[in-house]
């Protein structure tokens, strides 16, 4: 069934001002926790606006990536991914891809999770949402450690460039 979508443009615009706060917060503050609690409502109603059988896997799987990332962020748990698997990048599908701090891979995962709702969903608001949370997932990772930010910048800088060549 459909859901309404009376005030949707309304609460989807309200939901990214207090995302875009809670990036500013968190990267003024250098506090990821700030921006990643900001970014629950749009997840919650990303969650309740999803109808298709794998946008709506997709939504709840990244509404719990988000509830764990609030809990490794939170708690302060530090658990360093690269020293573990004892390389410092990973090849996922095909791509060269930089690891760390096992904190940076709930955002993530959340990108992907976005991405496919942004491609697999018909609704504006909720490819509207996705948005949201895929630019989000970014500034997390920046608030998180911003010189992996840059390494996956450089990654997908160098895979753009790779694919015009």
């Amino acid at each position: 069934m459909a859901k309404p979508t009376k005030h949707a443009g309304t609460i989807c615009t309200i939901l990214g001002v207090i995302a875009l706060v809670g990036i500013v917060l968190g990267i003024l503050r250098s506090n990821a926790l700030i921006t990643i609690l900001l970014l629950i409502p749009t997840a919650v109603y990303e969650v309740y606006r999803t109808e298709g059988e794998s946008t709506r896997w997709a939504s709840w799987v990244l509404l719990l990536v988000l509830v764990a990332e609030v809990l490794l962020v939170a708690l302060g748990i530090q658990f360093d991914l690269a020293s573990f698997l004892g390389e410092e990048q990973r090849y996922v599908a095909g791509y060269e891809v930089p690891i760390g701090d096992v904190k940076v891979v709930g955002p993530a995962i959340m990108a992907v999770l976005a991405l496919i709702l942004i491609v697999r969903t018909r609704g504006r608001y909720t490819k509207w949402l996705a948005g949201i949370i895929l630019v989000t997932s970014f500034a997390i990772v920046y608030a998180i450690d911003p010189t992996v930010f840059a390494r996956w910048i450089r990654l997908a800088l160098d895979q753009g460039l790779n694919l015009l060549r």
